[in-house]
């Protein structure tokens, strides 16, 4: 069985809803995760921010809004008036709900809940349809199956066991939908799977029933080999190890989380970059299979703020890095890049909401200098040390641009630059003409 995923964009119009449709209707069994139709998290948010702000106003003018828009795409969506009743029906009930919000308390307990109903609206109108057209489906909620454990944290052994017993109440049904996104903690709350979002819950759904193959459908073809919103020239990338993507993702390829596909890697699934708008497109494929000798694809992470620490005293000295890597915990601030020398050390961080308090603290150990406004470049491939000349084609082709931090060898899959983040087109395009276009 596949476990197919679309993204906002691909449901996020009535036509595009009977194009997903078409699509997964081949015959084969599956499980297809939906998305809110695009727009709507971002408006279940604004509701939210209403409510907590104690303005009921503006929080119902936001849900009329929204109501009379879902009304018209089911006056699109459905051929019947008995399907057109149903789902008017249904979104009336969602729409109350979500107004009585505005008559008590509002915590982030009602916030969660809130934001959930975009992908129960989706899942129900896109499951009344195939009803509506004869199709051998059914909806399984989420909330059923989908539950985190006390540490916030996936609990697989639970999810395996009631999707199973949702499937089994079902045995015959060709297409299966559910929710991504949602799910319950551990204590029976509805919550959100944060990292990934709707591409987590696939991963995981895969994972649980070890599915032959994981889908994800956005409006992109793939990961490509390059930003091509600085980019000429860039194009789809074939194929990519779970590593090689998880870098990618987490240095600027946005069509990816970079955590949100680790269950399909340690299950041994391959997932599969498709695009909805257009399906013949071959797209990425991601497995635990690497391609020898090749350097896949370049990625940029912008707003990234440098920090170096000189002092004579680290010569030497047992138990400075520590020192200096305790701050950044202390602040719970993820480091990027690190680079060390006898009297000094750089990082990179992206966070910088606790920066004047961490330079402060680091102060006590030695000089500290901050450089804001910088960016990563990640190369990425198969970059291992035997493959002699691989980081020198990276480097040759930042030549002619200032680089403030090499960081290389920490993984065989990538190698990264730190420059000024004017200089990130330039060293895009350079990177392109060097490592692709030029073969």
């Amino acid at each position: 069985m596949k476990v197919l995923k679309f993204g906002g964009t691909s449901v996020g119009t009535p036509q595009r809803m009977k194009d997903v449709v078409k699509l997964i209707s081949d015959g084969e069994q599956k499980i297809v995760v939906l998305s809110a139709m695009s727009g709507t998290t971002n408006s279940l948010l604004e509701i939210c921010d209403y409510l907590y702000k104690k303005n009921p106003e503006g929080a119902y003018e936001v849900i009329n809004s929204m109501e009379k828009k879902y009304k018209k795409h089911i006056a699109e969506l459905y051929t019947t008036d008995e399907y057109k009743t149903i789902t008017l029906e249904f979104i009336k009930q969602e729409f109350d709900y979500l107004r009585s919000f505005a008559k008590g308390i509002f915590t982030m307990f009602e916030e969660k809940i809130i934001v959930g109903q975009g992908e129960i609206i989706s899942t129900n109108m896109v499951a009344n349809y195939m009803a509506e057209q004869g199709y051998n489906s059914c909806l399984i909620p989420a909330l059923e199956f989908m539950r985190t454990d006390k540490n916030g944290e996936p609990d697989l052994e639970y999810i395996s066991k009631k999707l199973k017993v949702q499937l089994e109440e079902n045995p015959d049904k060709e297409i299966y939908i559910t929710q991504g996104f949602i799910c319950r903690n551990a204590y029976g709350e509805v919550d959100n799977l944060q990292r990934g979002g709707s591409d987590y819950t696939a991963s995981l759904i895969g994972a649980a029933i070890g599915a032959s193959e994981i889908q994800i459908w956005t409006d992109i073809d793939g990961m490509h080999n390059n930003d091509p919103r600085f980019v000429d020239k860039t194009s789809p990338i074939g194929h990519l190890h779970f590593e090689e993507a998880a870098e990618l993702a987490y240095f600027g390829a946005k069509i990816l989380h970079p955590t949100c596909v680790q269950p399909a890697k340690f299950a041994g699934i391959p997932v599969k970059l498709l695009n909805t708008m257009a399906p013949e497109a071959p797209g990425t494929v991601i497995s635990n299979e690497t391609e020898k000798n090749k350097i896949k694809a370049v990625a940029a992470k912008d707003n990234i703020t440098a920090i170096r620490i000189t002092s004579s005293r680290m010569l030497l000295a047992y138990g400075f890095l520590r020192k200096v890597f305790d701050i950044f915990e202390s602040y719970k601030t993820s480091i990027d890049m690190v680079c060390t020398a006898e009297v000094g050390v750089s990082v990179s961080i992206d966070n910088t909401n606790h920066l004047s308090a961490i330079v402060d603290e680091l102060k006590k150990f030695g000089h500290v200098e901050v450089d804001k406004d910088m960016c990563i470049i990640c190369v990425v491939g198969d970059l291992d040390p035997d493959n002699v000349g691989f980081e020198a084609q990276a480097t040759n082709a930042l030549a002619g641009i200032p680089v403030r931090m090499i960081s290389y060898g920490g993984s065989n899959h990538n190698i990264s630059f730190l420059i000024h983040e004017s200089d990130k087109k330039k060293a895009l395009q350079s990177l392109s003409d060097h490592l692709f276009n030029n073969k």
